[in-house]
């Protein structure tokens, strides 16, 4: 039997999955690391943790390895999407990493828009400028700390800096790169008109080759500390939206992903690159090569529901919070929650913006307020599929992963919001899976990713819209749009007042 190794780069922790030729997952290993927040609105992370708690997680999984480790033919990864790691000329890291949730970047989103135009922009890179994108965090460091700059000489994302520690060779991949605003997603190479237009040298910009491309062998360092032989194929891997929509089998037209982690995506196949959404969601190429992929994101998804926990329910694990919330009817007793405190992606893309509880009284219960966070996530979801709808597309399943695929109830309160049928995973691993595949893809066990997927990737579960509710919902759901429009004011004039 044959492995290969899926290393998934999230933004809390390194995730590794050791998977067989019959879709299987063997082992997995997880290692935590922390983020660093200097200030608010500022989120960054030591690179160098990246690569010692993922030696440590391979060393960790190859030590409990019961066959051959020759027999582990291949590697690959998925990443954190957007995040900015500069190297000088010897390939050393010059500053922390700024990480895609970190919003300082706004003066240099307007900067972008200036300089490049709003439609020359979105002609270009399919995208808008938001701050959680890599370009505008680039032009922060060249305005605020232009010594640093003076000594880059490229700029890597995250899960590409992790693998050029394994392998000693400088990457990215189009699913990545498409996420920087510095790619021309239709041909799939740098965009030289941007770079010029904003003062950027392009050799900042790394070598581009496809997701299932092999990049190299691990070198001997790495396999010293790890137990790995240098014979692993090392594959240059994907963004953690293109990996999860791999690892989900999304992979041909009509099919739609709903991925509840720190961040939420709403993600569907498109076969064109020619689409106009105008720039109300996101556009990137995919990690299946000459494919693309549509996609809304909410900023807090999962992260409003631990931020809840943390501050208000410390004392109980995830389980329990959420073990009433079936007791507790559709709009949580006259409360709704909106879930921007992070700010907001899709449809507002807006780094002011915070999240607000309206209709308490003295009656509600903290299931009341666990189940408005929960209806607040998925109707913030739910705007990304409106926009999908509105513009033509058929969205009538959906798979379902991460944090909201681990709760019944939460899965069919997906099933009547989103009105579709919800499908849950029977290996649910998103990413990680992923990885692993397009490294199954890149030895060659299988002749397409489709066909990977109809080995790995079988659904356990399906939840069906219940009428009742779906109408209850689309009443919430319309109050809850007029919540961003109430308090937009509102949040603008706090400012002053946020540390």
């Amino acid at each position: 039997m044959k492995y290969v190794i899926g290393v998934d780069l999230g933004t809390s922790a390194v995730k590794i999955l050791l998977m067989n030729q019959d879709g299987e997952v063997c082992q997995e290993v997880s290692k935590s690391y922390p983020l660093i927040q200097e200030k608010s609105g500022y989120s960054e992370q030591d690179p160098e943790q990246w690569v010692e708690k993922t030696i440590d997680g391979l060393n960790e999984l190859v030590k409990n390895f019961n066959g051959n480790v020759q027999d582990i033919e291949g590697l690959s990864f998925s990443g954190q999407m957007h995040g900015l790691v500069l190297l000088d000329q010897e390939h050393n890291v010059l500053r922390n990493a700024i990480l895609w949730n970190d919003t300082r970047t706004t003066e240099q989103c307007r900067k972008i828009e200036d300089l490049v135009g709003k439609e020359r922009l979105l002609a270009i890179t399919k995208n808008p400028a938001l701050e959680g994108f890599t370009l505008p965090k680039i032009l922060w460091v060249k305005d605020h700390e232009a010594a640093i700059f003076e000594k880059a000489a490229v700029f890597l994302l995250p899960k590409d800096y992790l693998r050029f520690r394994l392998t000693g060779l400088l990457h990215s991949e189009y699913s990545d790169a498409a996420g920087t605003l510095l790619l021309d997603v239709a041909e799939k190479k740098w965009s030289e008109e941007i770079c010029e237009r904003l003062g950027i040298n392009t050799s900042l910009c790394p070598p581009l080759v496809a997701s299932h491309e092999q990049t190299g062998t691990i070198i001997s360092e790495v396999a010293e500390k790890t137990g790995l032989s240098t014979n692993v194929k090392v594959f240059a891997g994907g963004a953690d939206n293109a990996c999860g929509a791999i690892g989900s089998g999304i992979l041909s037209d009509g099919k739609t992903l709903c991925s509840i982690g720190t961040s939420g995506v709403v993600l569907s196949y498109e076969q064109k690159s020619d689409l106009d959404f105008g720039g109300k969601v996101h556009y990137f190429n995919h990690g299946e090569e000459n494919a693309y992929y549509t996609m809304g994101v909410t900023l807090a998804a999962g992260y409003s529901l631990s931020w809840f926990k943390d501050v208000f329910a410390s004392e109980v694990d995830f389980e329990e919070l959420l073990s009433c919330i079936d007791e507790v009817p559709i709009g949580a007793n006259g409360l709704l929650f909106t879930p921007y405190i992070a700010g907001e992606r899709t449809p507002h893309a807006d780094s002011v913006i915070r999240g607000s509880f309206i209709g308490m009284d003295a009656s509600h219960e903290r299931r009341d307020f666990v189940r408005a966070v929960l209806e607040g996530i998925t109707f913030s979801l739910n705007e990304s599929i409106e926009i999908f709808r509105e513009n033509g597309k058929q969205i009538d399943t959906v798979i379902s992963i991460g944090g909201g695929a681990k709760n019944k109830t939460w899965l069919q309160m997906q099933a009547d919001i989103f009105n579709v049928n919800i499908m849950k995973l029977v290996s649910e691993q998103g990413p990680g899976m992923g990885a692993a595949m397009l490294a199954a893809f890149g030895c060659a066990w299988f002749s397409s990713l489709k066909e990977c997927a109809d080995k790995f990737v079988q659904v356990s579960e399906s939840f069906t819209p219940k009428v009742e509710n779906v109408e209850a919902y689309k009443k919430l759901f319309n109050l809850y749009k007029d919540v961003y429009k109430s308090t937009k004011a509102l949040n603008e004039g706090l400012i002053e007042f946020r540390k």
